[in-house]
């Protein structure tokens, strides 16, 4: 038997429901369920799983950098990175895993050319720094672009990425801008300095194609959607619960 979950603030987009429920029919699992937990905030979180009877539980937005402090065990990807979105819990100790970036790295590397050794990386939030560590890892050097831009902290505002986007071919949405129920927004202001050289990866996977990734299609870049990384990293988190 099983119990286990996806917390988030909004989860009316999420698929992994949907992909955990089908692997359990197809893997012959039974007794096994996985539901969509929408929480105002992380108070009692460990009360709230014990009560549950959860035995583990994925973690998406806001909550990926703030669930840390709840945590008994760090492992070292999430000691490095900063943010968790998989927790395991063993005699209801709490134990934080990120399966986000080794999901990022394994369905970004084959999309990669040589061309593509610098990248902007949209958004500042827990899943940009999965992203930034999984870049590390490749090699790709790398600057983050946020609204709220930092000073000396690798951090650039959107007016300044516009700059850069003729060296930096590699572009990635960790943002939730575009994400369903609100299509018509994009997290790229500037779609015309797009080109055939440029590679466009969009964590977010419904709508399947956001705006941001149909823009840069019309301007003929490569484009990758989230869909393979949600599901890379729900095998990685299975991994960590079975």
């Amino acid at each position: 038997m099983y119990t286990l979950g996806l917390i988030g603030n909004k989860l009316g987009h999420s698929w992994s429901q949907q992909w955990f429920e089908a692997m359990f029919r197809r893997e012959g699992i039974c007794g096994a369920s996985y539901s969509l937990f929408e929480l105002p905030n992380l108070n009692d979180i460990r009360s709230w799983a014990a009560e549950k009877k959860l035995d583990g539980f994925n973690v998406t937005i806001p909550y990926k950098q703030d669930i840390i402090p709840f945590l008994d065990e760090l492992d070292p990807t999430v000691s490095a990175i900063g943010a968790a979105n998989c927790i395991e819990i063993r005699q209801q100790r709490l134990i934080g895993h990120n399966t986000d970036a080794p999901a990022f790295l394994q369905t970004l590397q084959p999309l990669l050319r040589p061309c593509h050794s610098q990248a902007l990386v949209l958004g500042s939030g827990g899943a940009s720094k999965a992203v930034s560590f999984a870049l590390h890892q490749l090699g790709i050097s790398h600057i983050v672009v946020s609204r709220h831009p930092e000073n000396g902290n690798n951090t650039i505002g959107y007016d300044q990425a516009a700059n850069l986007a003729n060296s930096h071919l590699l572009i990635i949405n960790t943002t939730p801008v575009g994400m369903w129920p609100n299509t018509e927004s994009s997290p790229w202001p500037h779609p015309h300095l797009l080109t055939p050289q440029h590679l466009c990866y969009d964590l977010i996977y419904n709508p399947k194609e956001t705006r941001f990734l149909i823009e840069a299609r019309q301007q003929g870049a490569a484009t990758q959607n989230g869909l393979a990384m949600l599901h890379r990293q729900a095998e990685l988190s299975w991994e960590h619960w079975k």
